[in-house]
């Protein structure tokens, strides 16, 4: 069973929902408030629990390949996964495969699974970036969007600066990164929401997977989504090595602007969120505090029922 941990999951996931921005897109944000938000979330939430798998498991990345989910983490495909992310305020976005997260105890993070068909990308741009150079980018277009965030009426936000620098392996074709941001003025001890961004380079495109966690535990949690970086396998022929020149098709951008192009719709959308949860985090919370008791003696009623032990529910 997963719903009682889910339920604290969600409380998390609005603490670090501006580094979730990329899922919500600006001129959707005044048409995401459900008129029943406690029935939504309480929907999905059961989704998902009918739908999980848990690892072991070989879970497909669509037609790519496949991610060797291990022992620990629980998969939720894309139309419940979806259905969470709306609920806790997030428009899917494109390429969702589904989310992973966590069985341990007290562990409070959850990862964004996508396949982006944008072409094959070539990495020769990686060989030549300087992390000062790109942070310096990143920070002065920040700083540009900030005109249009105050003709909006919406909190500026500011770049602090790399929670991992970008490093890419050649020999892998897979690149991390995670970049911290704040809006302007809040304090440096407020806890901030952070994506820590890892992908896998194939053929015809890329897999990102998104750990969505905070800074205070970031650190700690950086190993779980490299263990799940390594666990991802192209198919034989869908292989970034396997690039046809003469036939496949090549992506209009390099490897730089998965960093530059991808944080800067981030940030830009930082603001909205915090807009987004401020208004709609009491409401939520209260849903999911009364719905996880409900839900969990529901779901041990049901095992207790088939005979089973009721395995220990994953942590959120």
């Amino acid at each position: 069973m997963i719903a009682p941990r889910f339920n604290r999951l969600i409380r998390t996931a609005f603490a670090v929902a501006a580094g979730f921005a990329l899922l919500l897109h600006t001129n959707a944000w005044a048409q995401s408030a459900a008129p029943d938000p406690e029935t939504e979330v309480k929907a999905a939430f059961e989704a998902a629990n009918k739908t999980m798998t848990r690892g072991p498991a070989d879970i497909k990345m669509l037609e790519e390949g496949v991610l060797k989910l291990p022992e620990g983490f629980v998969f939720v495909p894309q139309a419940e996964g979806a259905r969470l992310l709306k609920a806790m305020g997030n428009r899917p976005g494109d390429g969702l495969i589904g989310l992973v997260f966590p069985q341990a105890e007290k562990e409070n993070w959850f990862i964004v699974v996508r396949f982006i068909n944008a072409g094959y990308i070539k990495d020769d741009d990686a060989k030549d970036w300087k992390a000062d150079e790109l942070l310096t980018s990143l920070r002065e277009g920040t700083e540009a969007a900030n005109a249009d965030r105050r003709a909006r009426g919406i909190a500026e936000i500011e770049v602090t600066g790399w929670v991992e620098p970008p490093a890419y392996d050649a020999a892998t074709h897979r690149l991390v990164w995670s970049l911290e941001s704040k809006e302007k003025g809040a304090p440096a001890t407020e806890e901030r929401g952070v994506n820590y961004n890892t992908y896998a380079l194939g053929r015809e495109g890329y897999v990102s997977m998104n750990l969505v966690t905070g800074m205070n535990t970031v650190e700690a949690e950086k190993p779980i989504a490299r263990q799940l970086l390594a666990a991802l396998e192209y198919d034989q022929g869908k292989r970034y090595g396997d690039f046809n020149s003469s036939t496949d098709r090549v992506a209009e951008y390099g490897l730089a602007a998965l960093i530059g192009g991808v944080a800067a719709k981030k940030l830009g959308l930082f603001a909205v969120i915090l807009a987004f949860v401020a208004k709609f985090v009491k409401v939520i919370g209260v849903a999911v505090v009364a719905f996880g008791a409900a839900v969990a003696k529901r779901f041990r009623g049901k095992k207790a029922a088939a005979g089973e032990n009721p395995p220990a529910p994953p942590q959120s």
